[in-house]
């Protein structure tokens, strides 16, 4: 009796991950994942990914090495208040002295490269955007929440936050604790990789950290 419980809830336990996707992060290394762009320390500890501001650093990427296109990514999130950070889907790099053109705009690859392409913000300021898209690199906001109180009111400050990102085509949408936060229309980039940022920060914000934890991905077919 007691196998038989257990064998049904590990298959229980093993349909909800597979509902989820796939797991990005093994809980315990960073493998599969490559660091770019600045050089904040980046560290698994604890079932999470952890990322630490540094001093004297532009914006940096710790980015799957696989690229994705039409997807649900799902993962939890934990700020320090003074630390902006974010998401990075369907992204892209330009190496370090070497120049790419992309939606008009030629994007320099300076020390350490360049990572550019659509980021989900994590913003836990007052202005409060989390769950907006932002073009990193490129071409700024593309979509912020000034006219999305319910999104800018569901963000909790020093907590555990959930975002859910689908990409299907040109169509990118995201939620911040369920809330739907923004709901874009945009064909410039169908492919990229995913990646987590930590800002560049003034002296006063160096050691501040973020965690990433639970990232899920499900992969979608083509339409």
């Amino acid at each position: 009796m007691i196998l038989t419980t257990a064998l049904i809830l590990s298959s229980i336990a093993a349909s909800a991950d597979e509902d989820r996707g796939k797991a990005l992060f093994d809980g315990k290394s960073l493998t599969g994942w490559v660091q770019r762009g600045g050089k904040a320390k980046y560290r698994a500890e604890e079932g999470c990914i952890v990322g630490k501001a540094v001093a004297n650093t532009p914006n940096s990427f710790l980015c799957t090495e696989k690229e994705y296109g039409d997807f649900v990514l799902e993962l939890e999130f934990k700020v320090d208040p003074k630390l902006n950070s974010g998401v990075q889907i369907r992204s892209h790099f330009a190496p370090e002295g070497k120049t790419v053109e992309s939606a008009g705009k030629k994007i320099k690859g300076g020390q350490g490269g360049r990572v550019f392409g659509y980021q989900v913000e994590i913003d836990p300021l007052p202005r409060a955007f989390t769950g907006g898209i932002y073009d990193e690199g490129r071409r700024a906001w593309l979509q912020d929440l000034k006219n999305n109180e319910p999104a800018r009111k569901a963000f909790r400050q020093n907590e555990w936050n959930k975002f859910r990102i689908e990409c299907r085509g040109p169509s990118i949408r995201t939620w911040l604790n369920g809330v739907k936060a923004a709901d874009l229309k945009d064909d410039v980039d169908a492919t990229g990789f995913i990646g987590l940022q930590v800002h560049g920060v003034k002296k006063e914000d160096v050691g501040t950290e973020v965690r990433w934890r639970n990232i899920h991905i499900e992969e979608l077919a083509k339409d």
